[in-house]
């Protein structure tokens, strides 16, 4: 006996990132369309401590912002001197703020962006990217920051930090996110796919040239921090890895 077959229709629907992307910055951050630079001149003022002995002595160095969303990051190394900056992302609403700050901005998955960039820069800063992929795109961008290093550049990544008590509440903040590290699950990765001088940074109160309010935070901070660790103590032996703050940076070399 004869059947008829149904035909088979395919449709293309766009995945949640799509979606999501396409109107992150005024409808996840609230973001205007104008950059707004004095702004990003008081949140550039605490990476100063942030990154600091990380950022390349040439100001001629290649430095590439993955994820560079509203163009923050891109204005703290224009204001510092860095000329030869670029960016990536992929929401069209992030890339018209950006490119308010330069014109070397790219829209463009950035795993795909990495493929095509062996040996090029200097500097790789990625604020705020890793958390967003799943595990094996981890891996995949791991890799391929270290294939578009020269030797001697260097990866920096900010993210959520699962040690911290307020885990759940960041790790959970945008839906977007996939993962969440702590500074030992990070750094292991990060010597998996071939880096070396791992080392993890607290983003926290800034304890002095930032305000006076911040100096007497980072001095509590220290006083909470001390807490936690005794805690780890006394469930566990040990006090822990000593990065607690919500956030956390990990800075690591291509050798």
């Amino acid at each position: 006996m004869n059947k008829t077959l149904k035909p088979t229709i395919t449709m293309i629907i766009p995945t949640y990132r799509d979606r999501i992307y396409e109107k992150y910055s005024s409808r996840f951050q609230d973001k205007g369309p104008v950059f707004d630079a004095s702004a990003a001149r008081r949140w550039g003022k605490g990476y100063d401590w942030y990154f600091r002995k990380w950022l390349p002595a040439d100001k001629d160095a290649h430095i590439v912002d993955l994820a560079c969303g509203s163009g923050s990051l891109l204005h703290f190394f224009h204001e510092r001197g860095y000329s030869n900056i670029a960016g990536v992302d992929i929401s069209p609403e992030q890339l018209a703020l950006s490119r308010q700050i330069t014109g070397q901005v790219t829209q463009d998955n950035v795993l795909h962006y990495l493929q095509n960039q062996a040996n090029t820069f200097d500097l790789i800063t990625a604020l705020d990217l890793v958390e967003h992929f799943h595990k094996d795109e981890v891996i995949t961008f791991l890799d391929g920051c270290y294939d578009a290093l020269r030797p001697g550049g260097r990866l920096i990544i900010q993210t959520p930090n699962a040690e911290t008590p307020w885990a759940a509440s960041v790790r959970y903040g945008d839906f977007t996110h996939e993962v969440c590290f702590q500074s030992n699950s990070l750094s292991r990765l990060m010597c998996l796919t071939g880096f070396v001088n791992v080392v993890s940074r607290e983003q926290g109160p800034i304890p002095k040239g930032y305000s006076i309010v911040s100096s007497l935070r980072y001095i509590l901070w220290r006083f909470i921090r001390l807490s936690l660790q005794f805690y780890n103590v006394v469930e566990t032996g040990t006090p822990g890895s000593g990065i607690f703050t919500r956030v956390f940076l990990v800075s690591a070399v291509k050798p």
